[in-house]
């Protein structure tokens, strides 16, 4: 890409509305990333591709004076689309905070460096989704004074999709699929295992007060034996996505082949009858527990009461021996 240079013959109608010259000439806009405005003294020149910057990152909005020359003394600005609309602002050797826009304060900054070369940056922290557009920077000394459009384009990653399935739908099964916090207006795809993409899904989107885009997507599955599906969330800038997948079972699906059916209701009449032969097996060896129960407690019965009677036994026996002590003591005493 190149410049769209324009000699100004009436400089003055710049200063009243720098903008007014390029909405004159739409090819400026239309076919050029840079359009430089310059006097007979002196051009400003802006990046000829976009400017690409992470939401949360930095950005670096560069121009630079042809001829160089030093721009110290020079008024700097940086807007939007209007004059008035300030990005940032430096002049008599200060920065001018006063007139920025709210929403740029304390985010904007002078890159000096190189500034008595010619060469201007102004740097943005903590980028924003509405960062994202076009930025004039505006060079002036004195009565003279040139321009260049400069385009800054915004990327971020936003939250992971989440994947659920909503339930039946005609003759097959609804999935959603919801993420947030993404910028610009992402893409979705969804693809089955074998990677094959569906291409009959809906899909809408919302953007927050912030400008990040949150979008919702609706697949109707037909194919009971897709076993699972996946939704990949794609940043078009970035090249990067996130995606899920979820596993969805074949009863999910309202209809079934004929084949299908039979072999269920098979699945069905062998399920019940293994569960009946459960219940047999589980009551056959419920009795027979209770049965040797019945035993146990039957022995340990008599084996209680033989222990009984051969304690009731020997106490008789003792009982007698002493009785027999008690008579020959007294038969000797006589």
């Amino acid at each position: 890409m190149g410049s769209f240079l324009v000699w100004l013959s009436d400089p003055g109608a710049l200063r009243e509305d720098p903008g007014v010259l390029c909405a004159q000439f739409p090819a400026c806009v239309s076919q050029f990333s840079v359009c430089s405005v310059f006097t007979d003294e002196f051009q400003v020149i802006g990046p000829s591709e976009p400017i690409m910057a992470e939401l949360g990152g930095e950005a670096t909005l560069p121009c630079y004076l042809l001829p160089p020359m030093n721009a110290e003394d020079m008024e700097l600005r940086w807007y939007r689309t209007k004059f008035s609309e300030e990005v940032f602002v430096y002049r008599n050797h200060q920065e001018q905070h006063k007139e920025q826009m709210p929403q740029y304060a304390g985010r904007t900054s002078l890159v000096r460096d190189l500034l008595t070369q010619g060469q201007a940056s102004v740097r943005i922290l903590k980028v924003r989704a509405l960062d994202n557009g076009r930025y004039t920077c505006f060079f002036q000394k004195g009565g003279r004074y040139a321009e260049a459009i400069l385009e800054l384009k915004v990327a971020g990653l936003g939250s992971a999709p989440q994947v659920h399935i909503e339930g039946p739908e005609k003759d097959g099964v609804r999935v959603v699929c919801k993420a947030s916090g993404w910028f610009p207006k992402p893409q979705v795809r969804w693809t089955d295992l074998s990677g094959k993409k569906f291409v009959e899904f809906s899909e809408a989107h919302a953007q927050d007060t912030a400008g990040l885009f949150s979008v919702e997507a609706a697949l109707v599955v037909r194919d009971s034996s897709a076993g699972s599906v996946s939704c990949s969330v794609l940043n078009p800038i970035l090249g990067q996505e996130k995606a899920m997948a979820v596993s969805i079972p074949e009863p999910f699906f309202p209809q079934a082949s004929p084949r299908k059916a039979a072999f269920a209701g098979i699945l069905t009449v062998l399920g019940l009858l293994l569960f009946g032969a459960g219940c047999f097996t589980r009551r056959e060896h419920s009795a027979k527990l209770q049965e040797r129960q019945r035993q146990e407690k039957l022995r340990r019965a008599k084996e209680e009461d033989q222990r009984a009677k051969e304690e009731a036994l020997k106490a008789r026996d003792e009982l007698q021996a002493e009785l027999d002590q008690r008579k020959t003591a007294y038969l000797a005493g006589e």
